[in-house]
């Protein structure tokens, strides 16, 4: 589990290796991960935006941005936290995502960044 702080937004991160969805014979490999946020800030903030880079090891970046998360742009009140799962598709066994999200601070109404610690994505085989 990776975790990170910025800006009053705990971020933290677990994976999961997929391996009932991945193909390893075709370089098909499927990772989930599942995200919580806390809100340690004495005011409300709302998840806007995010940025994802994706890497894998064959040196392959792509950079996914986008609205919200899985379709919601949450508030999150002091003391709050806020939970959700998605996932990715690489071509290789081994890779790492990290990114940002934009929060926007509800009292005001200014936006800042809330970073997503850089975390692993490997499939168990290739550990035996």
């Amino acid at each position: 589990m990776q975790t990170l702080i910025t800006s009053g937004v705990e971020v933290k991160v677990e994976t999961f290796y997929q391996e009932g969805y991945s193909k390893p014979a075709l370089n098909e490999f499927v990772y989930s991960y599942r995200i919580t946020l806390y809100n340690h800030n004495s005011f409300a903030v709302q998840l806007l935006r995010r940025i994802w880079i994706i890497s894998d090891a064959n040196g392959d970046v792509k950079t996914v941005e986008g609205e919200g998360v899985v379709g919601r742009q949450p508030i999150l009140y002091p003391g709050d936290s806020y939970q959700y799962v998605s996932g990715c598709n690489m071509a290789t066994p081994i890779g790492k995502m990290e990114g940002l999200y934009i929060f926007d601070n509800k009292t005001t109404g200014k936006e800042f960044e809330v970073k997503i610690p850089v975390f692993r994505l490997f499939a168990p085989v290739i550990l035996n």
